[in-house]
């Protein structure tokens, strides 16, 4: 064999080594990012019909008084308006007694009472501790399944891991769809359609805005 069919050869092997690193990639992300581009895409929807899909808030509300032993805890003093959190017994007791978990959270310290906001997913919720008798005031706010789902699509009030969640689960769609590209490359000598389809998805949504969307 000469060295120009030994270089050719090389090239052609190579280029299959690429193509199977990449077909590699596609089904490997594409897996991984299944259920989450099907899930993301039903509250697209959900979220463009947001003001349709409204429902009735439901509120959960009561009253308990902390121990003294743990009152005293809070009439130590502390510049108000800071916002360090409650004293690990008194959050410990507050979850067993409330369910509502105010560990670690910021709050808010005045001269008569402490604040906590606890906003989550689809919903919100609050503790107030008054610093002199112990009386704790407690509410949580439930607006229902879609707005849960829309919230953790944006990823509001989810916290950190659910974050880091969402910043993998993207990564895997942009592999996806740029894996998905190359293989359209490969491909588009034999698929005439495969440009101006792909050229007509990039511009479609540019037109839509141009032509009906204020700035």
């Amino acid at each position: 064999m000469s060295l120009s069919q030994t270089a050719s050869a090389k090239r052609a092997s190579f280029k299959m080594f690429v193509k199977r690193q990449v077909r590699t990639v596609h089904w490997m992300s594409g897996a991984l990012s299944l259920v989450g581009m099907m899930l993301f895409a039903a509250t697209g929807i959900t979220l463009n019909h947001a003001r349709d899909l409204t429902a009735t808030p439901k509120i959960v509300e009561g009253e308990i008084i902390l121990p003294a032993d743990m009152t005293a805890l809070l009439t130590d003093p502390v510049d108000t308006g800071s916002d360090p959190s409650l004293p690990p017994a008194i959050a410990k007791h507050l979850k067993s007694e409330t369910g509502f978990d105010a560990a670690g959270q910021p709050a808010e310290w005045t001269d008569f009472d402490v604040y906590v906001s606890l906003p989550r997913p689809g919903g919100d919720a609050w503790i107030s501790i008054d610093r002199e008798t112990g009386e704790v005031l407690f509410e949580k706010t439930s607006r229902g399944a879609v707005a849960y789902l829309n919230d953790l699509h944006k990823g509001r009030n989810t916290g950190f891991v659910w974050s880091l969640f969402l910043d993998l689960f993207a990564l895997a769609a942009i592999l996806f769809c740029g894996s998905g590209l190359w293989l359209l490359q490969m491909h588009s000598a034999r698929r005439p359609s495969t440009w101006p389809l792909t050229i007509a998805g990039f511009a479609l949504p540019i037109l839509l805005l141009l032509l009906f969307t204020h700035a």
